[in-house]
């Protein structure tokens, strides 16, 4: 299905939208309240993003509101330098998810994103369809489920992307999405497209590393998880990288 990109501006801002999947969207759509006064604010957490679960006429979705992460919060909050329309976070993110399912790739299917500028800055928001019944690899590791064969299906899910020169800005295991029927990767904010280069790449992969190792993937020794969790990924990333 071809996506239908459109615009709605106005004095606060402005919200780009699939028509395919809606053909209207309103600011009340990226408002967890509007969704909880209709019964169909299903979950909501915090965090650096705050999140919603929300059932909207395009289906069940993640509402993703943007936040700064790390001391930048303390002074920032949810508000980004006003650079202009296109570059605003959401923008930039919408349309990298439009291109990433132009490419077939699993990634979250983007319904709307909006923004509201306040003077020199903007707060803003991402709608994407919610996947069905997943977990995070994080989720998996904990759970003790995450064995050779799944990181191996971890390893040709990231090379598919990178093979694609789609680079991942936090690539972790909150990010991976392991579903019944595929493995995804989700929250893109910050990524773009790059042309493939093994220096990127590799610090993808060793970013991704970093972040199994701080779940607690080596609780029984970094040995055991090099040939049983990171040899696997590995070699099914080369396999799949350069088939």
């Amino acid at each position: 299905m071809m996506m239908q990109e459109r615009t709605h501006k106005d004095a606060a801002g402005a919200i780009l939208f699939d028509a395919e999947v809606s053909p209207q969207v309103g600011h009340d759509w990226f408002a967890p309240d509007y969704w909880r006064e209709r019964g169909a604010l299903r979950t909501q957490a915090g965090g650096r993003g705050g999140v919603a679960i929300v059932v909207t006429p395009a289906g069940e979705c993640v509402l993703r509101h943007y936040r700064r992460g790390g001391l930048v919060a303390s002074l920032m909050g949810d508000r980004y330098l006003w650079t202009g329309a296109d570059r605003t976070r959401p923008f930039v993110e919408f349309r990298l998810l439009a291109e990433i399912a132009r490419l077939e790739l699993p990634g979250p299917a983007v319904v709307a994103a909006w923004y509201c500028r306040h003077g020199m800055f903007y707060s803003a928001d991402l709608i994407t369809r919610r996947i069905a019944d997943a977990q995070t690899l994080a989720e998996r590791l904990a759970a003790g489920r995450l064995d050779g064969e799944l990181a191996e299906e971890v390893g040709a899910l990231v090379a598919r992307f990178h093979r694609a020169g789609v680079w991942h800005a936090d690539l972790n295991a909150h990010n991976v999405l392991v579903a019944p029927d595929e493995l995804y990767l989700i929250d893109f904010d910050r990524g773009r497209l790059r042309i493939p280069a093994v220096a990127w790449q590799q610090a993808n992969l060793q970013r991704l590393r970093r972040s199994l190792l701080k779940l607690g993937a080596a609780a029984d020794g970094e040995a055991a998880f090099e040939k049983s969790i990171w040899q696997p990924l590995l070699y099914r990333y080369g396999r799949t990288l350069n088939p």
